[in-house]
């Protein structure tokens, strides 16, 4: 489930693996491609095939978490991060996720021309001239989606 989040934050003592291989079947749902696209093949292959969980520690430093806090604290911090990016404006939040998500799979040239095309959309929008002219006057942005 996690591998179909943006972001992810973990308990510092959450586990996380991929046991399917045990049961003599493979990672369904996404999981052979997503978590080799979130870790890298060599450590995504070693969780797949093993079957063997890894530490909250060690999902931070293979970048399958970004952050881990202490279980009392975990929906706290996880409060405060969809804040950070609730502030945002959204049409450009949605924009970023197409850029980063549909460049993933392109090559650099093709990625530049999309990432672009997507940057040069957003000049039409409300939420640009609203957060330029916030930044100017030094007040927080009113953003609208439009």
């Amino acid at each position: 489930m996690a591998l179909g989040c943006h972001l992810r934050i973990a308990a510092n003592r959450a586990r996380f693996s991929l046991p399917e291989l045990k049961l003599g079947i493979i990672p369904g749902y996404g999981g052979t491609q997503r978590l080799m696209r979130v870790v890298g093949q060599g450590r995504a292959l070693e969780m797949m095939l093993t079957g063997e969980s890894i530490s909250a520690g060690d999902a931070l430093s293979t970048g399958l978490v970004n952050r881990v806090v202490e279980a009392a604290d975990l929906m706290a911090e996880a409060e405060k991060l969809a804040g950070q990016i609730a502030r945002l404006a959204p049409l450009a939040i949605r924009t970023c996720l197409q850029a980063v998500i549909g460049g993933r799979e392109l090559n650099l040239e093709a990625g530049l021309a999309l990432e672009r095309e997507l940057f040069s959309s957003l000049f039409e929008t409300e939420d640009v001239r609203e957060g330029t002219s916030a930044f100017l006057e030094k007040r927080a942005a009113k953003f609208k989606g439009r």
